[in-house]
């Protein structure tokens, strides 16, 4: 599994306004240039977010974009599904894949079963309220 630039970005993205959402609606503008992004790429991803109800896009003097619930409310697990797709660890493992003919005699079967498991508990232990409080003990986790 490789988390793409996509998903990385959105991350960021939400951190960041969810450490700038007492000033209302942020700018675009505003998250390119403290993140370090292009506009242009930041414009897919807002886009991506505000059709699944992440985030509140307002037009005009004073708009941008705001949380559409608490930090806290956001999974990481959630929105890097919603940015990736999928984040199973092979193509049999994704949901509403096509049943593996091999599935019963699968050797390899519970492996992946088990990394799916550990990525999806992992993952769904952070919320963006998480990320934004650095060094905080929830990243105290051993595998």
């Amino acid at each position: 599994m490789l988390i793409s630039t996509r998903g990385r970005y959105a991350l960021r993205v939400l951190v960041d306004m969810a450490e700038h959402q007492s000033a209302g609606y942020v700018p675009l503008k505003e998250i390119a240039e403290r993140q370090e992004i292009s506009e242009k790429y930041l414009e897919s991803i807002v886009k991506s977010l505000v059709r699944e109800g992440v985030l509140i896009g307002l037009r005009g003097k004073g708009g941008g974009y705001r949380l559409s619930k608490a930090p806290d409310q956001f999974v990481v697990r959630d929105i890097l599904r919603l940015m990736e797709g999928t984040l199973a660890p092979v193509a049999c493992m994704e949901q509403g894949s096509a049943p593996c003919p091999r599935a019963v005699d699968c050797r390899t079967r519970p492996l992946w079963q088990g990394l799916d498991t550990v990525i999806d508990e992992y993952l769904g232990r952070f919320t963006i309220e998480d990320l934004m409080n650095k060094g905080d003990a929830a990243y105290d986790y051993v595998i």
